[in-house]
């Protein structure tokens, strides 16, 4: 058996599905072509008709696709949540994030600050400067970034700080460190989950891997990742 899965997902969810494909494609003998991209973009290519057997993105654009008839609507499965976090550079001092309050001031004192200005976390910290009515301190700050490269802007002195879901500031070590989380009455979880394409090369195949992607055993190495389970 040498078929091969096309998987697509978000650059979020990427450093946990990399961990695990290779024990899939040993207990299987699939094997697993992965592109990532932020989530509107891999929903963009999916309805401009790029190929694709199994896709990771956020819940809301896995059920347009199957609206449209992207996706088969049974293979719908939610896979998991990731929280938003502060990265800083190795080696020096961390901001305090404890309170609303004081992330609030580590976000003032930053001199500069990466986010995503394409994806689902750079949205949702936009929205957030403005509810907090920070935005007119913070925004001159903020450095934009594309797809994969906040953490990256850290790690090369480019900004202070970067707000990125947690999954993808730990696949940025060891240039790049957690800093904390957003405290909770601030957090908001990035959900993910899973749809099969409804002109997938090999259904079952793709069942196989969405199978294996949302069992309890591949719990563990998700959660050393920064994907938690619902």
């Amino acid at each position: 058996m040498s078929q091969e899965i096309r998987l697509v997902g978000a650059i979020a969810v990427r450093p946990a599905i990399l961990a695990l494909i290779p024990e899939f494609e040993a207990a299987t003998g699939y094997t697993v072509a992965a592109r990532w991209e932020l989530n509107p973009i891999v929903k963009q290519q999916i309805e401009a008709g790029e190929p694709f057997d199994l896709v990771i993105i956020n819940p809301n654009l896995v059920e347009a696709l199957a609206v449209l008839g992207k996706l088969d609507p049974a293979s719908q499965v939610p896979f998991g949540r990731i929280a938003m976090g502060v990265a800083a550079k190795a080696g020096r001092a961390l901001p305090d994030l404890g309170t609303v309050a004081a992330f609030e001031h580590a976000l003032k004192s930053a001199a500069s600050i990466a986010y995503a200005n394409e994806g689902t976390s750079g949205s949702y910290f936009i929205g957030l400067l403005e509810r907090l009515g920070i935005a007119g301190e913070v925004k001159p700050k903020l450095v934009a970034t594309s797809g994969g490269q906040t953490a990256a802007a850290v790690a090369h002195g480019e900004a202070e700080l970067a707000v990125i879901p947690v999954s993808s500031i730990l696949a940025a070590a060891p240039d790049v460190v957690l800093a904390g989380r957003f405290p909770s009455e601030l957090q908001s979880y990035i959900d993910f989950a899973i749809g099969i394409s409804a002109a997938a090369r090999d259904a079952k195949a793709a069942r196989v891997l969405s199978a294996f992607l949302t069992s309890a055993a591949s719990d563990e190495v998700l959660a050393a990742r920064g994907l938690e389970r619902h």
